[in-house]
């Protein structure tokens, strides 16, 4: 017998919250083709899903905010996760938040930054009168226990990519290290995480490779909507026509062929940018993850793990990395550094802010013209 007020989804699965959109999280980790499905889904007028707040950024921030069963520390919250929102790389379109609205339709839940964030999205999802909204905030997943807690209907895309071919694309992203070894490790705790959410609740999460993706994108898009409950439409698939992928394109080096279709060729790219001892490096450290998830090995996958005093010498290689990469950025693509150094001037902000007395910060507001 079904519980009161429960209605069965269009996967099979059982929702006790009928009244708003359906929450969905991409997982496990970015530089995986995300951007490419979401715009494909995002064609559907059922769907809502923009650029994420990447939440993890902010999380070591929320321990200095307090008690959250203090309003005033909880409104305090909601503000500055509303002005992460306002400091996003992508603007939402078309919506602004009410902190006020926002306290007063949670402030009786489960107190989380994780539910704020999700507040955020389904406001904005509502408004667009969507059916479905998905978090691609894939670092989340270390996070899906508590999510899970937050929402009883949550389901997970679980897209998995070749792990050397998503260590290639990470290690010339300025969100990740410069450095396979350390992408690799990356890779590998984000694919145990996701793992250990499968086992727990397989039902809950569709497992799908991104190179299916790229042999046939129908059939690809389509298992995603069947098991998200979203109506496949022709326009999922003429991403060219997509004004989102062709702004999106253009805002950062990172998301230059986000207004293509997919390029079959592009899963062996990775031949040609690591060398044998890096993939072997790879294959090593996810040797296990590849095997479940059917990819061959081109190496023995037995080369020699760092120690503490290695990855300490790779962490200092792949920080020289960033701090040139940063240069480059701000002469090759202005726009796109601005206004990532903006967001994180804005995270920065709020740390230093959080670590003041609170005397200092009427003082300083004084100062300002705020008092």
């Amino acid at each position: 017998m079904k519980k009161k007020d429960s209605i069965m989804n269009y996967s099979g699965h059982e929702r006790l919250n009928k009244s708003r959109p359906r929450p969905v999280l991409m997982i496990p980790l970015r530089r995986c083709g995300s951007h490419a499905v979401r715009l494909r889904l995002n064609a559907s007028a059922a769907f809502y899903s923009p650029y994420p707040l990447h939440i993890v950024d902010f999380l070591p921030l929320v321990p200095l905010y307090g008690d959250m069963a203090d309003d005033r520390t909880y409104f305090k919250l909601i503000l500055d996760v509303i002005g992460l929102q306002a400091a996003s790389l992508v603007k939402w379109p078309d919506i602004v938040f009410d902190p006020d609205d926002v306290f007063d339709r949670i402030k009786d839940e489960k107190r989380s930054v994780h539910r704020i964030v999700w507040e955020l999205l389904i406001l904005a999802g509502e408004k667009h009168g969507a059916r479905v909204v998905m978090d691609k905030s894939l670092d989340s997943v270390h996070f899906a226990s508590e999510l899970m807690d937050l929402f009883d209907d949550l389901l997970f895309i679980n897209l998995v990519r070749d792990p050397r071919a998503q260590v290639a694309s990470m290690n010339r992203a300025i969100i990740h290290d410069f450095d396979t070894t350390l992408n690799a490790m990356t890779w590998a705790r984000a694919h145990e995480a996701s793992q250990a959410l499968v086992e727990r609740h397989p039902d809950r999460v569709l497992t799908i490779r991104y190179e299916e993706f790229l042999e046939n994108q129908r059939d690809f898009v389509e298992r995603i909507c069947a098991f998200i409950g979203l109506d496949v439409i022709p326009e999922m698939f003429d991403v060219e026509t997509s004004s989102e992928a062709q702004i999106l394109s253009k805002r950062s080096d990172l998301w230059t062929f986000n207004r293509f279709a997919p390029i079959a060729a592009n899963k062996d790219k990775f031949l040609a940018q690591l060398s044998l001892d890096e993939i072997r490096m790879i294959e090593t450290l996810t040797r296990d993850h590849m095997a479940r998830y059917g990819y061959d090995r081109m190496t023995d996958a037995n080369a020699l793990l760092p120690d503490e005093a290695t990855l300490a010498e790779l962490r200092a290689k792949s920080a020289t990395g960033r701090e040139q990469a940063w240069r480059t950025m701000s002469t090759v693509n202005f726009r796109d550094y601005e206004t990532r150094k903006h967001r994180e001037n804005y995270i920065a902000s709020l740390h230093h802010n959080l670590k003041l007395p609170s005397m200092a910060l009427f003082n300083d507001g004084r100062r300002a013209g705020h008092g």
